[in-house]
């Protein structure tokens, strides 16, 4: 449920700090949603490293931390799909990234300050999952 709906934060009418994990986990909880999607959608894909960019730590810290295991796999979603819906290694994710953002915006320092995190956290789950090294596509 989480992986479907991570990215609600950045509809128009859940919009509210501008910082879509937050935004979206605060609607998900007022719509009834279980608490560990919940945390999952506030956390999702180093949302803490992109909180600190924007000051917002003290709202995403208002949503407990999700399973750890499970916060690894919606990582490894999200860092292999890249904003189009095709399959794309983490490397890849992460460049492509880093290109739309320019350098000076929340999303590209903490992308920038997050890669190594973001890569471990998505091969944990890839070779819970006996996938390939997602960074590079070859096997683990």
């Amino acid at each position: 449920m989480a992986a479907w709906l991570h990215d609600v934060g950045y509809s128009d009418s859940v919009v509210d700090t501008g910082f879509h994990p937050v935004d979206g986990a605060k609607w998900l909880a007022d719509q009834g949603a279980p608490p560990g999607v919940v945390a999952l959608v506030a956390h999702h894909s180093g949302a803490g490293f992109e909180a600190e960019e924007r000051g917002l730590a003290d709202a995403l810290a208002l949503f407990p931390e999700p399973d750890p295991d499970q916060l690894d796999v919606l990582t490894l979603i999200d860092m292999s799909t890249s904003p189009t819906g095709e399959q794309v290694t983490v490397n890849e994710r992460l460049a492509e990234i880093l290109v739309r953002y320019p350098e000076g915006h929340p999303v590209h320092q903490a992308v920038s300050r997050s890669r190594s995190y973001l890569a471990d956290s998505a091969n944990r789950a890839a070779r819970r999952l006996g996938l390939a090294d997602v960074r590079t596509g070859s096997v683990l």
